[in-house]
């Protein structure tokens, strides 16, 4: 097979090409490296695809193209056969393997899939590992682009499922905000919020909980997106004669609103959100400035019936959201084994009541 491919005129025509094509691409790349390559690493799956489904190369196409192109371009990473596997893989991933090659770039560009050429290839790679349908993948690249996240931020923001939380947490932003500014704080929401970054005792109480957060308010804000801005924990409101304090006060920059955070390590009940309530009027009208959006609430809890809290907004006029917060990730069964259940910690939470 090695040998066959070595001596085969179309192979050998084919291979002189992309020899071309790489010097081209190398070329053009002082001017836009990664979209370049991404270009050239897409025109080249799609070649895979259609030489190992017309010419009859069979699989050792692969590792000789790889052995070929790294001989060639010794200077170059990214020919490796187990890179070229996943060109291929990506190509068939947005493609689904209907390809027309000579406008495909020029489509996709145009189109929603212009992100994928915008971001760097371990980005790429990352994300066709992690994500199970385009529509999934297509939401990780926006949010790359728009955020300028990290490998590493990507790749939590994956583990943790951000594609299934982003937006779906009960919430009043319709009926308490007007468009665009409802859509952007619902987008805010996350439902749960993960915080497998804390190591609480199966006795945690709110104040344990906050004071973690706070302890690793880098991960926490990570966490809750992009935009927010700690403001400040336990911040004092004084309506009438009496003293009250936010569990947490943020910013957020685009919204341009406050944001107070009231953290519960119980199950949701209706009267969390007429307190969240009275917290909002009293930041409307002692710190928000003219310049600054309404206040938008959110209540983090154990856990919560959807209905309740949907039934506890309906007549609310203040913005508020709610969601649950969960401590740890799936584990592996040798360490899990060792840790308490979800329910273990509900049940004792709950005995403390």
């Amino acid at each position: 097979m090695k040998h066959s491919l070595i001596h085969d005129k179309t192979y050998k025509a084919w291979l002189a090409e992309l020899k071309g094509r790489i010097l081209g691409a190398q070329l053009k790349a002082a001017v836009a490296v990664n979209t370049q390559l991404l270009e050239f690493y897409w025109e080249l799956g799609a070649d895979l695809i259609e030489k190992q489904k017309n010419a009859k190369w069979g699989d050792g196409l692969v590792e000789q193209l790889s052995r070929d192109l790294m001989s060639e371009f010794p200077e170059m990473k990214g020919f490796s056969r187990t890179n070229l596997l996943y060109v291929k893989k990506w190509c068939v991933f947005y493609s689904g393997g209907n390809l027309i090659v000579p406008q495909l770039v020029g489509q996709t560009r145009g189109a929603a899939l212009a992100g994928i050429f915008k971001i760097p290839w371990g980005h790429n790679r990352e994300i066709i590992t992690s994500c199970e349908s385009v529509k999934e993948a297509l939401f990780y690249v926006h949010n790359t682009v728009k955020y300028n996240w990290s490998r590493s931020v990507l790749v939590h923001q994956m583990e943790s499922g951000l594609y299934n939380r982003e937006g779906m947490a009960p919430n009043n932003f319709a009926a308490a905000l007007p468009k665009p500014q409802s859509d952007l704080a619902k987008q805010t929401l996350k439902d749960p919020y993960i915080f497998d970054f804390l190591n609480l005792t199966q006795e945690h109480d709110e104040r344990e909980l906050e004071n973690a957060l706070v302890e690793h308010i880098t991960k926490f804000l990570l966490e809750l997106g992009a935009g927010f801005a700690y403001v400040g924990r336990q911040v004092p409101l004084r309506v009438g004669e009496s003293d009250f304090y936010i569990d947490l006060l943020f910013y957020h920059l685009k919204l341009r609103s406050y944001v107070v955070i009231e953290l519960k390590t119980t199950a949701f009940e209706p009267e969390f959100a007429g307190k969240l309530n009275f917290y909002l009027t009293a930041v409307d009208r002692q710190v928000r400035s003219e310049q600054d959006n309404p206040t938008i609430g959110i209540i983090i809890c154990k856990k919560k019936d959807g209905i309740i809290a949907e039934y506890a907004l309906s007549d609310i006029l203040k913005p508020i959201g709610v969601s649950e917060y969960k401590l740890t990730q799936s584990l592996p069964k040798s360490i899990k084994s060792s840790l308490p259940s979800i329910k273990e910690i509900e049940k004792e939470l709950g005995s403390r009541k």
